[in-house]
């Protein structure tokens, strides 16, 4: 929060100097990115129970330092911390195990480490000392009932009726502990829009919101934050790509070696299928949703336990049930009771050939069975094909009596919306949780409700436990006697940031990487409620084959009354094409079966417009070819006008530059021809077509969300992984690389530069209105006075523009803004 008259200035001069300064790391910083930091598990892990195993690991806390736990050596020892994540130069720990002083080096006695482990120690350290969650030296004795339990809720205290709310104020009654305070409105409003929807609440749902009276207000905000399939399914996109191991690009893409399974994804979740449901066709695929199963083909030779069927079993353990199978995978665990044999029992479900169980990489000369975890609910049939045997594992893994499945997705958006897990990391649900009873009642009310995800967060965002004050965690808390008095402040993932700042700034691009229809299928209007156009091509009869090298031109001219006040566009050919609209390109597609909308609003103009698409057919023979384009427009008058493809277009052999803008025009147009057979490709994609044009043209237009790109520099500085692995918590913690792209990233800068004029523009250049809805906007409150009379200070009269692009980012540096509390 700007407290004093001198911090906008001074937030101005660093942000402008720093551009200087930090222009001479960028070759610097553009090789950590892609700098390999040390495998935990196989690197580190070892290191530390070696050398420092005999006196920090189990229950030995030699000078109060215990590593079990990444928490635990966080919070160091009776001599203060001793590891600095980022910064090995200032971390003890270095210091220690490369001291010459006999009184000062450890370990005490025995080898010393030699250079190598010392290197490896110091780019673990810069690189974040990230630990697996998974990961911890001292076996619990804890294990989990395997059944659901109905838990008998306590007695209602003060009105607070909710499930949630009885068993936490039990918890807080026998702890004698007094409960955190509720949330203001505007605060309220935030998180739940974030956590939600992954977007900020504008301005205008806001103000509605906190004018709202009634009393459930609140619960009637969460149910239309839930309601809106969009932008509930955009958002948790991201969760869900990140513990299925789903992406747009990056390792097995490019050599074929992995499948995506985007499309089958965002339709679950815009649907809201059952988690169930969802899982079973995960385990047991279909070709859309298969990518899961197969992981990822590595090229060349791979280590025993990075085959496709050890991937399998490793992803089915972590995602379904949070247990961690990596050591199991090439040993007996030593951090939990899973044996080799049960991994690769897991792993030959999958399998289609005989699995020899290798030990740390060798063979044992023995075959693995095809077996389930947990025989109590049943078994595989080793010896049935191996889809039947991945359909009975379905069915186990989802069956009414595996607790296990359920405690272990409630656990996963409990930490998701509170900040930190009941079981706590939520890929170790072999450790004891806080709560037992919230843990349990949470996964029966989801079974009850049929696993639906919407249900649980509702439930979650309804109770006065969610919408409490974030607890403050003080430095060096030890985790492992966590006692829960609150939820957690968490940062804005990378796709909330990068999705804030283009609401702000109305840079959104309009294109889109994931291959996906948005919004749902059943969003038709009854302005548009079917197609005119027809398939086209240039033959008599255009379904017949034509030569795959074919390629034209069609065009439609057509003019316009006056410019519309909105428009839309879409357009398929089989198999690509590129469209332009008065000589500028707008879009353009390599898959006549994927459809996008494309807005038209700021191409097309009063009087004449031309529509131009060049387009292709593909494959390796003749084959039947065909081109569709509708146009919407909508007039200011409410009058409407569609184009479509038809026999009015024209076409040519003769294509346009790359421009799209001919040197000099064709004269041999000729009329265009409607396919005999308009179902060839109408039954694929008409639906798609007529929803996306909906999308475009009628309902309202929807921001691209970054959840739908490929990862970019600046949201893998801000934590989004590559999900060549699994991934279920994000990094919590700022690193140097992200503060420095912060300053320094010329994609923030040119929205900062965008999002100067659109306010400019928004408020009339009104520095009040300037500063009283960048507030509201970014932190859902209207600044204090002296807030206030800092920015129109700065702001000054007329509005410079430059002091609104430094307002704009001052405000995104804030904690206020960057964390969800």
């Amino acid at each position: 929060m700007i407290q004093h008259p001198i911090v906008l200035p001074v937030l101005h001069w660093l942000r402008r100097s720093s551009l200087v300064v930090i222009a001479a790391c960028n070759c610097l910083t553009t090789s950590l990115v892609w700098a390999q930091s040390p495998d935990f598990v196989h690197d580190i892990a070892p290191l530390l129970r070696d050398h420092c195993g005999k006196c920090h690991i189990g229950t030995i806390k030699e000078g109060g330092l215990s590593l079990n736990s990444r928490e635990s050596l966080l919070a160091g020892g009776d001599g203060g911390i001793v590891v600095r994540p980022g910064k090995s130069g200032e971390s003890k720990l270095i210091d220690v195990v490369t001291t010459r002083d006999p009184d000062r080096q450890m370990p005490p006695d025995g080898p010393r480490l030699t250079d190598k482990q010392v290197r490896l120690l110091k780019e673990w350290i810069d690189a974040g000392a990230e630990w697996d969650d998974t990961f911890v030296f001292q076996k619990s004795t804890y294990e989990p009932p395997l059944k659901p339990r109905r838990p008998e809720l306590p007695p209602v205290v003060d009105g607070r009726t909710n499930p949630i709310d009885r068993l936490i104020d039990a918890e807080f009654a026998w702890r004698q502990t007094s409960r955190p305070r509720p949330l203001d409105d505007g605060a309220f409003a935030r998180r739940t829009s974030l956590d939600l929807t992954g977007l900020l609440p504008s301005v205008e749902s806001l103000n509605a919101f906190l004018s709202d009276t009634r009393a459930d207000r609140r619960v009637r905000w969460i149910e239309q934050l839930l309601s809106d399939e969009t932008a509930y399914a955009e958002h948790w996109l991201s969760f869900w790509n990140d513990l299925l191991r789903n992406d747009y690009g990056g390792t097995g893409f490019i050599t074929g070696g992995r499948k995506q399974i985007s499309n089958w994804l965002y339709r679950a979740l815009i649907d809201n299928k059952p988690y169930d449901a969802m899982v079973r066709e995960l385990i047991a695929p279909s070709a859309e949703s298969a990518g899961f199963s197969e992981g990822i083909r590595w090229r060349g030779t791979v280590s025993a336990g990075q085959t496709v069927e050890i991937q399998f079993a490793q992803s089915v353990g972590q995602a379904f049930l949070g247990i961690n199978l990596k050591c199991a995978s090439c040993h007996d665990s030593f951090i939990d009771r899973w044996k080799l044999d049960e991994a690769y029992g897991l792993a030959a479900i999958y399998a289609t050939a005989p699995q020899e169980i290798h030990r740390c990489d060798k063979p044992v000369g023995r075959q693995a069975v095809a077996s389930w975890l947990f025989p109590e609910l049943g078994q595989v049939v080793a010896t049935d094909p191996q889809p039947e045997r991945l359909k009975q594992l379905a069915g186990l893994m989802t069956h009414p009596e595996n607790g296990r499945f359920t405690r272990t997705i409630v656990n996963r958006l409990w930490q998701r919306m509170m900040g930190r897990g009941i079981v706590h990391p939520v890929d170790a649900m072999q450790s004891e949780p806080w709560n037992a009873d919230l843990l349990d009642f949470l996964a029966s009310d989801f079974a009850d409700h049929k696993y639906d995800l919407k249900q649980t967060l509702k439930l979650i965002a309804t109770s006065a436990a969610y919408q409490s004050q974030s607890e403050v965690v003080g430095a060096g808390i030890e985790e492992s006697n966590y006692k829960y008095a609150g939820p957690r402040a968490r940062r804005l993932t990378a796709e909330q940031f990068v999705d804030a700042v283009w609401q702000l700034t109305d840079s959104a691009p309009r294109q889109f990487d994931a291959p996906v229809v948005r919004g749902k299928a059943a969003g038709v209007s009854a302005e548009l409620k079917a197609l005119s156009g027809q398939w086209i091509w240039s033959t008599r009869d255009a379904s017949a084959a034509v030569p795959h090298t074919d390629a034209i031109a069609v065009r439609r001219r057509f003019s316009l009354p006056a410019a519309p006040l909105r428009a839309g566009a879409v357009v398929s050919c089989d198999n690509s094409y590129v469209c332009y609209v008065n000589g500028a390109k707008v879009s353009a597609s390599e898959s006549w079966e994927r459809i996008e909308g494309v807005p038209l609003e700021s191409v097309l103009r009063a009087g004449d417009n031309e529509i131009l698409i060049v387009g292709r057919n593909g494959g390796t023979s003749p084959n039947p070819a065909g081109l569709f384009c509708e146009v919407f427009i909508r007039l200011s008058d409410g009058q409407t006008q569609t184009i479509a493809s038809d026999g009015t277009w024209e076409w040519t052999a003769t294509l346009p530059p790359a421009d799209g803008k001919y040197v000099t025009v064709p004269t041999d147009w000729r009329p265009a021809v409607a396919a005999a057979d308009q179902n060839l490709w109408a039954s694929r994609v008409g639906g798609d077509l007529l929803l996306q044009l909906t999308h475009v043209a009628i309902n309202p237009l929807r921001m691209v969300r970054s959840s739908l790109l490929k990862s970019d520099f600046l949201q893998r500085t801000l934590g989004r992984p590559n999900r060549d692995q699994i991934v279920t918590t994000r990094p919590n913690e700022l690193s140097t690389l992200e503060a420095i792209d912060l300053n320094n990233a010329q994609t923030l800068a040119e929205n900062l530069s965008r999002g100067a004029k659109h306010w400019i523009e928004l408020t009339g250049g009104d520095a009040g209105q300037v500063a009283d809805g960048l507030y509201l906007a970014m932190l859902s409150r209207r600044p204090t006075s002296e807030e206030r009379s800092i920015a129109l200070d700065a702001l000054g009269t007329p509005v410079n523009e430059q002091v609104v692009q430094d307002l704009i980012w001052a405000l995104l540096m804030l904690p206020e803004f960057q964390l969800v509390r």
